[in-house]
């Protein structure tokens, strides 16, 4: 399985922005969909977005519609997460993850992930 690697995170201002990518180590993502998970401290990790690779349709939590966006560039082969409006509950450990499903209990393995620390 092509290993993922996160990386964006970082301390910002409620009401920043951040941008979170997601690579899969140096080889090409071959996989139906890429999707952005969260984990808060304390907190199960829950879905936050998913893009499906050829169609690029999106779909978000209802907790970062409008403020988030996730994108991808078949170029570079890479997956954006754009985060707007920061807000201090959205500090979380984010990770990406190859597949469709919004149930992280799916997935058998997750990278690092990048820490996102939102202060008020």
């Amino acid at each position: 399985q092509v290993q993922l690697v996160e990386s964006g995170g970082g301390l910002v201002q409620a009401g920043g922005s951040l941008r979170l990518s997601c690579s899969a180590s140096g080889r090409t993502f071959s996989t139906y969909a890429i999707t952005w998970f969260r984990q808060a401290p304390g907190k199960e990790r829950e879905f936050v977005a998913i893009i499906r690779w050829s169609s690029g349709s999106t779909n978000y939590a209802d907790s970062v519609k409008g403020r988030f966006t996730i994108s991808r560039d078949n170029a570079k082969n890479m997956v954006y997460l754009q985060m707007n409006s920061l807000k201090p509950e959205d500090t979380a450990v984010y990770y990406c993850n190859q597949g469709s499903s919004r149930s992280a209990g799916d997935y058998d393995s997750w990278g690092q992930g990048t820490q996102v620390t939102v202060s008020s």
